[in-house]
């Protein structure tokens, strides 16, 4: 376990106490955030290729899945190979702030993904990804890549948010008990980093994606089951 960290069982429960830092924690004065001009370049070199009259697919397997925000015109079940979901990403602005930072996920090299692509008519194409890049490039930590998915219509050529591993806001390695005790205390301008887990898994469960990983956290989010209440009975 980390200098530090406790875990103590209380009334049914698991009270966590953290420090306001780990060894893990990204310096505060390494973070910054992308001026709208950095946003819109990356955003114009992913979209360097596109025509106006092309629709645009996206990949989504964390919050997109439950909250994707923008008008689709059709939504599939697919599988990405050579990356695969992980809680691999610091949250200093979605889930987290820079002094507490969350987890959320990345899609990190190796292994493979099931998630949902989205496709965005062509008309909506500038207007949706204007705003998607806001949302998912505050700091740059993903690189945005075209990548063949699977669907059991037939494959698709969709946009996905990959890990950028040369940058701090990357982590791995992370032991379960500071990883649960990280996403418990953040919050950031989306709300509490757990709602964010919990409700990915719960969207990826409705959709029949069973992620063993994320269904681990999720049981330790939650804490043991009470015992019932027997009392009178016998």
């Amino acid at each position: 376990m980390p200098q530090g960290l406790s875990i103590k069982h209380q009334a049914g429960h698991y009270a966590v106490n953290l420090p306001a830092a780990t060894s893990s924690t990204p310096a505060r004065r390494s973070f910054r955030l992308l001026t709208d001009a950095e946003r819109q370049a990356s955003l114009d070199r992913s979209l360097s290729h596109w025509t106006p009259d092309q629709d645009v697919w996206v990949f989504g397997y964390g919050s997109l899945v439950w909250r994707p925000e923008f008008d689709f015109a059709e939504r599939r079940l697919a599988v990405l190979n050579g990356y695969h979901r992980s809680l691999c990403l610091w949250s200093r602005v979605n889930r987290g702030t820079p002094e507490l930072p969350g987890l959320v996920f990345g899609l990190d090299r190796g292994g493979s993904c099931k998630g949902v692509v989205f496709r965005i008519a062509a008309r909506e194409v500038r207007t949706t990804m204007r705003e998607l890049w806001k949302r998912e490039m505050p700091s740059g930590a993903y690189i945005p890549k075209w990548l063949n998915c699977r669907t059991r219509q037939g494959g698709v050529r969709a946009l996905a948010f990959t890990m950028d591993r040369g940058t701090d806001a990357y982590v791995r390695g992370l032991p379960p008990e500071e990883l649960i005790a990280i996403v418990q205390r953040a919050h950031g301008h989306y709300g509490p980093c757990t709602e964010y887990v919990l409700e990915t898994a719960q969207a990826l469960e409705q959709h029949g994606i069973l992620d063993k990983k994320l269904r681990a956290v999720v049981l330790r989010l939650r804490g043991p089951a009470r015992p019932k209440n027997t009392a009178g009975k016998g």
